[in-house]
């Protein structure tokens, strides 16, 4: 093939003429410029119905966006607080915090993919070039601005002026406070309520599975049992805060093999009540080894030795979990004979 039936675009000399000159190597400068790629239009750049369909659906990406919005707003004022949902593989979750997370991550989601898809097939897709330039001032322009700021801070008289100074930085200081007073609208002050929980003494220990309070027949040796206080359901208000302080895990032990002291006074014929709340971060603890009476929390893989007062014996937790000491009442069934000993959960500032 001659070089007149050659089509233009294999042409390097044209093709650097599109697109800028090629800069031949040289000892100041090595490395040639190759130049740009033939720009190759879009589908959208010829077919004025494929940019139509483009601009449909950036379009109906920002209005799924607009409607998430206004979902999570109606979710916010519409769903309680306290209300919870089963969601699988979740398990059961806040319904509130579950329907704001998905309807905010949509609206979001949805604003980033069409304003992604508008950029790519409808915006221009040409590439330029510029040379790069200097991006420092010059000498004379360094010096021109130097001398208004001298001029102007003459002129303002900050030096002289000392009243006016010293009032005016004490004005910049104090006004930040005002919004730290805002902060009290945030919520009601937790006073001591981290520290107590929903148990008492004559509290019946209620199964989390059958909803039934428990007798010590129904606690099998090496079997792992979670229970809440009674009168804490489901569906009252709060039940998620409840929760979070009171879930007890019950555990079923040999007494010879018990090795704390307080920990078998507190027992009842060997069985154990230890907070189900993680003391690292308050991950909900569910893994029990038998042989070894270690219990694990899935999450970061603290291990308490439910033998030896729930002690710490591997990963990041930093004590013991609280014990509840239990008995029996006049009918045979399990009971809490006071509240946890310390506070549940991970450590906090007030943990003397």
């Amino acid at each position: 093939m001659s070089s007149q039936e050659t089509p233009d675009e294999k042409l390097p000399a044209e093709q650097g003429a599109a697109h800028g000159a090629v800069r031949v190597a040289d000892e100041k400068n090595p490395f040639a410029d190759p130049g740009l790629p033939p720009h190759e239009p879009r589908i959208q750049d010829v077919d004025e119905r494929a940019a139509k369909r483009s601009e449909r659906t950036v379009a109906l990406l920002f209005t799924v966006s607009m409607l998430a919005t206004v979902a999570f707003i109606a979710s916010y004022v519409a769903i309680p607080i306290d209300k919870s949902v089963f969601i699988f593989p979740l398990g059961r979750i806040g319904a509130l915090n579950f329907a704001l997370g998905t309807t905010l991550g949509i609206a979001l989601f949805t604003i980033g993919a069409g304003a992604v898809h508008w950029a790519r097939t409808l915006m221009s897709d040409q590439e330029l070039t510029d040379e790069r330039h200097p991006i420092t001032a010059s000498p004379e322009v360094r010096e021109k601005v130097m001398d208004d700021f001298r001029q102007g801070a003459k002129e303002s008289a900050l030096g002289r002026r000392k009243l006016i100074r010293n009032t005016m930085f004490g004005a910049l200081a104090l006004f930040p406070l005002s919004g730290v007073v805002l902060l009290r609208d945030l919520g009601p002050l937790p006073e001591d309520k981290l520290r107590h929980t929903l148990w008492s003494r004559g509290k019946l220990l209620i199964n989390m599975n059958t909803n039934e309070p428990m007798r010590p027949s129904d606690i099998a040796v090496g079997s792992l049992t979670f229970a809440k206080p009674e009168g804490l359901e489901e569906d009252q208000h709060g039940f998620m805060n409840e929760i979070a302080k009171a879930a007890l895990m019950l555990v079923r032990i040999q007494p010879d093999n018990i090795k704390d002291k307080q920990s078998l006074e507190w027992s009842h014929q060997g069985i154990l009540a230890y907070s189900k709340i993680c003391t690292h971060v308050g991950c909900p603890i569910s893994l029990y080894e038998q042989q070894t009476h270690h219990a694990l929390c899935p999450c970061h893989q603290s291990t308490f030795d439910l033998a030896d007062g729930a002690r710490v014996i591997f990963g990041p937790a930093g004590h013991a979990l609280p014990q509840l000491r239990i008995g029996v009442n006049d009918e045979g069934y399990l009971e809490a004979l006071g509240d946890f000993d310390e506070p549940v959960g991970p450590a906090f500032w007030e943990r003397g």
